[in-house]
């Protein structure tokens, strides 16, 4: 598994064990294949793990997930960021910075369309309280939990045990402050991720930690904006089971933002609890083509 990336360098947790650390580069062979932290990867050479030894990658397993994002709406060139993440940790402040819908519902967008199951982490709870916030989200079924400074992890920790799960969030919204206190050592499992390499974690890299009961978190760069520019709606209502097999109704081309700009979205005429889940699902595709 791959943990951290360096000009060059990839650090290697060989079978997903922090203790057995490795640093390698890409085989001629692969080219320009993009390899990201979170991808497994096939190594030969030296695996001593031992200072200025060098493996090589020789092969990138196919990814059973993928968050990606482009810089904007308009950027035809998508990033992955991470791989392999069983889930996406969104942390959002209540203040000081002031919570922003918009990110939170482009990276639900993101995750439902790259596989991950999504969480909204909400930080700095002493600050403001967290329902009204929440309640913005009520229709998704979306796991909603507070980790602020003085919330007891109780309820996030049993969350991540033995799962791969990436954080994403504006900086400012106590991300490396979480991640400090889900990984304690995490200055040292840093520093001893990147010594392997060259240079060392900072704001424009991703890195993975373990945690001490299994599975890792990934912590990834504070982010300015969220482009969307490869995903297209069915991406997103394909997320939604329920809704998923009325869109297959739909005419070639919809949208699924219903009349007038969908006249004929199948979804207009879905009643009940699912009208809730249009209505949802709906706002997440409003904020996509919004940018």
């Amino acid at each position: 598994m791959v943990v951290t990336v360096d000009r060059g360098r990839w650090g290697c947790a060989l079978d997903a064990d922090p203790d057995r650390l490795v640093t390698a580069m890409r085989a001629r062979e692969l080219g320009r294949t993009p390899i990201v932290v979170g991808d497994n990867v096939g190594i030969v050479g030296d695996v001593s793990g031992k200072q200025d030894t060098l493996a090589r990658i020789v092969r990138r397993d196919e990814r059973r997930t993928v968050l990606r994002r482009t810089a904007d709406d308009t950027d035809p060139t998508e990033r992955v960021v991470v791989a392999n993440a069983d889930q996406l940790l969104i942390v959002v402040a209540l203040a000081d910075p002031p919570p922003r819908t918009g990110l939170v519902q482009r990276a639900l967008i993101a995750a439902y369309a790259g596989g991950l199951q999504p969480i909204l982490c909400l930080t700095k709870s002493d600050l403001a309280p967290a329902e009204p916030f929440a309640a913005e989200f009520a229709e998704l079924d979306l796991t909603v939990i507070t980790a602020g400074r003085d919330d007891p992890l109780d309820v996030v920790a049993p969350l991540l045990t033995g799962k791969v799960t990436v954080l994403l969030g504006h900086s400012g919204v106590g991300k490396s402050t979480l991640v400090n206190r889900l990984v304690p050592d995490a200055d040292r499992a840093i520093g001893q991720v990147t010594g392997i390499g060259r240079g060392r974690h900072t704001s424009t890299q991703s890195v993975a930690l373990p945690l001490s009961l299994g599975g890792w978190v990934i912590d990834t760069p504070g982010i300015r904006s969220f482009g969307l520019a490869h995903i297209e709606p069915d991406d997103v209502m394909l997320a939604f089971s329920d809704l998923a097999e009325a869109i297959k109704d739909c005419p070639r081309g919809c949208g699924h933002l219903g009349a007038p700009a969908d006249p004929e979205c199948v979804l207009d005429t879905l009643t009940g609890p699912a009208a809730g889940r249009v209505a949802a699902a709906r706002r997440l595709l409003a904020a996509m083509r919004e940018g």
